[in-house]
């Protein structure tokens, strides 16, 4: 990943989100030098800590990056909020917070295998339609999703 040119960081809450994040990357159109997953951390709040005890100073130094945040949302009504509220308004355009309604898992339950999943959240961005990513466990991100695929689209995906 070039690091000075635009890229997309993805900090996953858990191994779910993470392997999620990874199948994403295997849609054949993805440039996948472009788009980095990082280590799971263990837990919502602690993608929070990390992203602001080790992240935010890159994003400082790297106009070009952008950040997904991957947390699981619990059921939770003001998670999003919360997490928003950790991002420094100087760097809120370039930061995204998404992630399952309730955990990974369930949407693996109605949906299939993480690669599956991935693969079509990859196609749904790619093609600007909401197939997968208008499920009952995954609509709540409709606002992020919405300025992510703005911010995304001309980086992540090849044009044929």
């Amino acid at each position: 990943m070039r690091k000075y040119r635009p890229h997309v960081l993805v900090l996953p809450e858990d191994r779910a989100n993470r392997q999620l994040a990874n199948a994403f990357r295997l849609d054949q159109s993805v440039v996948t030098r472009r788009i980095q997953v990082l280590p799971e951390v263990g837990g919502w709040k602690k993608v929070l800590d990390c992203f602001v005890s080790e992240h935010v100073s890159g994003m400082e130094n790297h106009a070009e990056r952008l950040m997904v945040l991957l947390i699981d949302f619990d059921e939770s009504q003001g998670r999003l909020n919360i997490a928003k509220a950790a991002i420094p308004d100087h760097l809120a355009e370039r930061v995204f917070i998404l992630g399952a309604w309730s955990e990974p898992e369930a949407l693996k339950r109605v949906l299939g295998t993480y690669e599956t999943i991935g693969r079509a959240m990859a196609k749904d961005c790619r093609e600007d339609i909401n197939n997968t990513w208008g499920h009952d466990l995954l609509r709540h991100n409709a606002g992020e999703l919405d300025r992510l695929r703005e911010h995304v689209r001309p980086i992540l995906f090849q044009t044929t």
